[in-house]
């Protein structure tokens, strides 16, 4: 896997890529090619069940494809090679997977994992990006138990960016979230972005008005067929 201070401007790329049901057979994403260089931010919008998570698992290597492949900075995966691939290219989902215990508890996690061996929890990263969000200095106290759908989200996305991946694949995380807190994820992923001018993301969602404020590239997905830059 190429290293992640290449200098190449392509940073993920699908390539002929197809999904099909395992069960009915049913194709649920034609072939695709798409390519996310440095500093782009793309979103993708189009009506549920249309592809678009389909779409952003299988760049992020969650499901298998069933017809061609990705690429990071150029380069075929390697299975051995897809755990630093995740480290790169970060995945946040909509509802998300809280541990029990504190909103710091769930941000350590992460660095028991053997992909993250070589770094360490860092409390002051971790309240500046919560911050960047709105929360306050007791946020990372809270108990996960305790927090509303949109802290959550927070939490989620922070545990996420505190490991400062280069791409962000983010599948509708404000879906179903109250305006306040959807605003708040976006700040979120704003500041992320300010830190470093060579991130990029995938921004799925179904809120076209919501499309134009995160990104500036604009694609649309229908029936598992991606459509060009709108």
């Amino acid at each position: 896997m190429p290293d992640a201070t290449s200098t190449s401007p392509e940073l993920v790329a699908a390539h002929g890529v197809v999904r099909r049901d395992a069960v009915r057979g049913t194709v649920l994403l034609h072939p695709t090619d798409f390519a996310l260089d440095n500093g782009q931010r793309a979103a993708i919008t189009g009506p549920s069940g249309s592809g678009k998570s389909v779409f952003l698992r299988t760049l992020a290597l969650l499901d298998a494809c069933d017809a061609g492949f990705v690429t990071w900075r150029g380069e075929r995966i390697a299975r051995s090679h897809i755990p630093a691939y995740r480290r790169r290219v970060a995945y946040i989902a909509q509802r998300p997977a809280m541990l029990d215990g504190t909103v710091e508890d769930n941000l350590r996690y992460p660095f028991s994992l053997r992909t993250y061996r070589d770094t360490h929890f860092d409390r002051d990263v971790a309240m500046r990006l919560a911050q960047a969000a709105g929360r306050g200095a007791d946020f990372l106290d809270k108990f996960a138990s305790d927090l509303s759908g949109g802290e959550a989200q927070i939490a989620a996305v922070v545990r996420v960016l505190q490991l400062a991946p280069d791409v962000l694949l983010l599948d509708e995380p404000t879906a179903s979230l109250d305006p306040a807190s959807a605003r708040s994820i976006e700040a979120l992923v704003s500041a992320w972005f300010d830190a470093d001018a060579a991130r990029a993301c995938i921004w799925v969602s179904h809120d076209p008005d919501q499309a134009r404020r995160v990104a500036t590239r604009h694609l649309t997905m229908n029936a598992g067929v991606l459509g060009g830059d709108a």
